[in-house]
């Protein structure tokens, strides 16, 4: 009975999933008010009703996109600080750990940049305080590797760093054909490291 209804939750949360990144690539191209909840469910291979099972709403699938992504983010982050042995070791595996969220959730991106305003009171704060969060932790490790420097400027040299990395949905492509990922990654990794610490 148990493998059963784990079996039962893995395909609850697999729908879930598919749910979330058929919403991430719709809301990337038409806008969060161009989509309706039936073109979301058919993109996703489910009807429109079936969405109701896993959200009460339209507005619960925006939520769900950018409330996952933003503690995705602070929890890899944390992970990230944590396994390293030294600073820069942590800046640096920071700086990969952005990259590798930005090259793979261009769509989730480029709804953080136009839909954020269409989120909730409630679910706007909570991305807020998460991303907060996460700017923080990238102040802390910063300051450890520069005390010289006043925790204001590293916050904008943080904010900085994430404007270019986040840039990636928008810039990577030259002539209208984007350039292999691992050209994109060297490129962003080099100019954040120089960015953060020069």
């Amino acid at each position: 009975m148990t493998e059963t209804l784990t079996e039962r939750g893995r395909a609850k949360a697999d729908r879930r999933a598919a749910l979330l990144a058929a919403a991430a690539r719709l809301f990337a191209d038409r806008g969060y008010p161009g989509v309706t909840l039936e073109e979301l469910g058919q993109a996703a291979g489910v009807s429109g009703p079936a969405v109701y099972r896993h959200f009460p709403g339209k507005a619960a699938v925006l939520a769900a996109i950018l409330v996952d992504a933003s503690q995705g983010l602070l929890d890899g982050g944390h992970r990230t600080v944590e396994e390293a042995a030294a600073p820069d070791e942590a800046l640096r595996a920071l700086i990969r750990f952005h990259v590798d969220f930005a090259l793979a959730n261009a769509d989730v991106i480029r709804v953080q940049d136009r839909d954020l305003d269409s989120l909730g009171d409630a679910d706007a704060h909570e991305v807020r305080r998460l991303q907060r969060s996460y700017v923080e932790l990238w102040v802390g490790v910063l300051a450890r590797l520069r005390p010289d420097r006043a925790e204001s400027e590293l916050r904008i040299r943080a904010h900085a760093a994430f404007g270019l990395i986040n840039s990636t949905p928008h810039s990577a492509r030259i002539h209208g054909r984007r350039p292999a990922d691992r050209v994109v990654r060297s490129i962003l990794e080099d100019m954040a490291w120089s960015s953060l610490t020069s």
